[in-house]
């Protein structure tokens, strides 16, 4: 009989949780649902008790949910600015990634959540949870989560002033300071910054979307009539949030400035009262593709109607009258008891971004240049190396964006003998070079191809300003097949070689987008691998028509159509093989973990006695370490200086090792509604590369977080253990180093061999 069938049937969720591991022998503990175990040293849950029985794997309490574990993601993050390991500003960034992180939750999750509950959805999700309960259950994690933060804000601030890097009130100043300050305001902002009356001659103004807002309640002279006005802080498009006070290391907050000098836009006016609020809007306003007769006119009607979407949180000062507050949540039609924060402390926080990024070498990580790609050291033709190599690897931010794919694009856009290029595009930079060289390349007579996603969230405006620029140029642009997200990254490369047409490829796990290729980890394949090739042009014929023949690909595990039964597959294997006598064996290394299916797969795994590692950055369904259940399985969340974005999925295949990389995580979406690819890893080299990289982030002792049953991390604390991305940054600038110095020996010896 397993532990789960011996615990009352009454009990249920996670005490149900609690009672199988009490069962197991573990000693009861408080197991809150969803929180950060601050105590340092702490290990995983025991691995049970042997081996267990079959458990019904449809249970509710077995899977986590999804908008929660990854709001505890936010709470690791958070973490991190309250390491006082790290530098200072360092902190402050982390701080400014938690509240933007949170914004875009609000906006997408909070956002589609509301719109279930307008539309009377009652379906539960694999947890158990409806959607009026899931919103409740997050805002009761976000409250905890905010409150955490203002009193990490605070200390950091402290920590900043202390050391001569102030945010200062702008009352606090000294009139030297604030004479300075006010004649800057009156030069710079003043001009930009427009009142907004609130009367009856004047509706309501219409508030975007996280806007700072200042709400001005004032009287004219010996008038006892109360007037209210809106004020927006005119911050972004060039202006910062934060005033630089002359050339010192003294800031003052815009929205500081402004209410301290209303003077200026009410004069001879009384201010009875200035408070700021913020709005944030829903961020979910798809339409069906199906009936659209133009796409990229129905992305634009999406956007419009983005800009103008209900509001989904007001974030209120503390402050603020509550006669004030509640007429602003009439207003905007929001419901007082759960749709207003109050907000201690500054509101748009990301903002702090803008402090963290301070020219301050003492205060922040060591500069960081990506490394020269070991493999592509040479002066020649790239073609000519992958060609030589057959298959390479580069690994970002380590090693460069620019020397590789870029350099990629860029020789093909000018080597004559490079016929067509086909690309796929999901977000890229503001300023692209990788734009650039496709259209450098069309102009110099290359048959050019671009699948662009233009509903990539929040870059839909820069995508569709990108395929018109592309389209001028003369490439062909096409936008993927109706009701899928291209969320694939592909290059194809057609070139005249000597002994003819040869395929070229680059696949990877990020986006073609220079600025986030210094900041995520993702990782690149190029290959000329006949197959790959084959298989991409098959893909890409598919994504350019729509059309859905039968398509058969060879070495490519292509969503929707094969990717998610190919991974359950496989996992079935490695449970026969365990059966078998053998060692079954699988890591994996994620984004996201969602997919109930493969959830459930995974469990059975750990059933059979399978061992299951995975590195999963954010939300995860599974529960690991559950005795009967999940025993076998480890998960780990590793959080450092750059975002772990890259994909990795390995089977031990009873000693034949297979790889696969690409840019799916092992989600429902990514699975069954975007096109995504897993490329193989066949070059015993590169399988040496990826052991290395899974193998120190399992390891690593100062960025690693383990999951527990419960849903909760604990954060390991060896000391003076380096980050894995550290041991990562300091690895490949040794192979760098290496590798040059053979490369100037072999060059010597040449050279040599040549004058004797």
């Amino acid at each position: 009989m397993s532990l789960e069938r011996a615990i009352a049937p009454e009990v249920s969720g996670v005490h149900k949780i609690d009672a199988i591991l009490e069962a197991a022998g573990e000693p009861p503990r408080e197991r809150p649902s969803l929180r950060v175990i601050e105590a340092a040293g702490r290990t995983p849950p025991a691995p049970g008790i042997g081996e267990a029985a079959p458990t019904d794997l449809g249970a509710s309490e077995l899977y986590l949910n999804r908008e929660l574990t990854y709001l505890n993601f936010c709470w690791r993050v958070l973490q991190e600015a309250d390491d006082e390991r790290l530098p200072l500003l360092e902190r402050a960034k982390f701080l400014a990634i938690v509240s933007s992180n949170i914004d875009e939750f609000f906006q997408k999750r909070i956002g589609g959540l509301k719109q279930q509950v307008g539309a009377q959805v009652h379906s539960v999700t694999p947890d158990g949870r409806t959607p009026q309960q899931q919103i409740h259950d997050c805002l009761e994690l976000i409250t905890a989560l905010e409150k955490k933060k203002i009193q990490i804000l605070e200390k950091v601030h402290a920590e900043l002033k202390a050391i001569g890097v102030w945010i200062a009130p702008f009352k606090e100043l000294d009139s030297q300071q604030q004479a300075w300050v006010r004649e800057y305001y009156l030069r710079n902002i003043f001009p930009l910054v427009t009142p907004q009356a609130m009367d009856p001659a004047h509706p309501f103004p219409f508030v975007s979307n996280l806007s700072l807002n200042l709400l001005v309640s004032l009287r004219y002279e010996n008038d006892a009539e109360s007037l209210l006005a809106r004020v927006k802080i005119p911050v972004g498009g060039g202006t910062p949030r934060y005033v630089r006070v002359g050339t010192s290391r003294i800031f003052v907050d815009l929205c500081d400035v402004v209410a301290n000098n209303l003077d200026l836009l009410f004069p001879q006016m009384e201010i009875e009262n200035c408070s700021m609020f913020r709005v944030t809007r829903n961020a979910i306003t798809e339409r069906d593709e199906e009936e659209a007769e133009d796409l990229l006119e129905m992305i634009e009607i999406e956007m419009r109607e983005r800009k103008f979407a209900p509001v989904v949180r007001l974030q209120v000062d503390k402050t603020m009258q509550p006669l004030l507050r509640g007429r602003l949540a009439a207003e905007l039609g929001l419901d007082e008891a759960s749709d207003v924060f109050e907000a201690e402390g500054m509101l748009g926080q990301r903002d702090l971004m803008e402090i963290a990024t301070l020219d301050i070498p003492e205060l922040r990580d060591p500069i960081h240049a990506p490394s020269a790609p070991v493999d592509l050291l040479t002066d020649g033709n790239i073609f000519h190396a992958i060609r030589d190599a057959k298959s390479l690897m580069v690994h970002h931010p380590y090693e460069s964006f620019q020397q590789s794919v870029e350099r990629f694009l860029r020789e093909a856009s000018d080597d004559p003998k490079v016929r067509a290029i086909k690309m796929t595009l999901y977000r890229t930079s503001k300023d692209s070079e990788v734009i650039k060289q496709l259209v450098r390349a069309a102009r110099n007579g290359k048959q050019v191809a671009v699948v662009l996603e233009l509903k990539a969230r929040f870059d839909e405006e820069a995508n569709i300003k990108w395929a018109t620029r592309m389209e001028r140029a003369g490439i062909h642009v096409t936008y993927g097949v109706v009701g899928l997200k291209t969320h694939t990254k592909v290059v194809l490369v057609v070139r005249q070689d000597f002994d003819g047409l040869r395929r070229y490829a680059h696949l990877a796990t990020g986006n073609y987008h220079a600025g986030t290729a210094r900041l995520y980890t993702d990782l690149g394949l190029f290959t000329c691998d006949d197959a790959i090739g084959r298989d991409l042009t098959e893909l890409f014929n598919y994504l350019t028509t729509g059309y859905k023949p039968r398509r058969k690909y060879q070495k490519l595990l292509v969503a929707p159509k094969q990717l998610k039964s190919a991974l359950l597959e496989k996992i079935e294997r490695e449970i026969a093989i365990q059966g078998a006598g053998g060692r079954g064996h699988i890591q994996w290394k994620l984004n996201a973990l969602e997919d109930v299916d493969i959830v459930r797969a995974l469990y059975r795994a750990s059933q059979r006695g399978v061992t299951i590692d995975l590195i999963v950055r954010d939300s995860c369904r599974l529960r690991p370490g559950l005795p009967g259940v999940s025993s076998t399985i480890k998960v780990v969340s590793v959080i450092g200086r750059f975002l772990e974005h890259a994909r990795i999925y390995y089977f031990h295949n009873n000693g034949k090792p297979e790889y696969y990389l690409g840019s799916a995580d092992a989600m429902q979406r990514n699975l069954e509604k975007r096109v995504e690819v897993l490329v193989p890893i066949d070059d015993a080299r590169l399988h040496a590369e990826l052991r290395h990289i899974l193998d120190t982030q399992l390891s690593d002792q100062r960025g690693a977080w383990d999951m527990q049953p419960d849903g909760s991390y604990v954060q390991r604390t060896g000391m003076g253990a380096k980050h894995s991305q550290q041991q990562m940054i300091e690895r490949t600038e040794r192979r760098l180093k290496e590798a040059t110095r053979l490369r100037r020996r072999k060059v010597q010896s040449t050279t040599s061999r040549r004058k004797r």
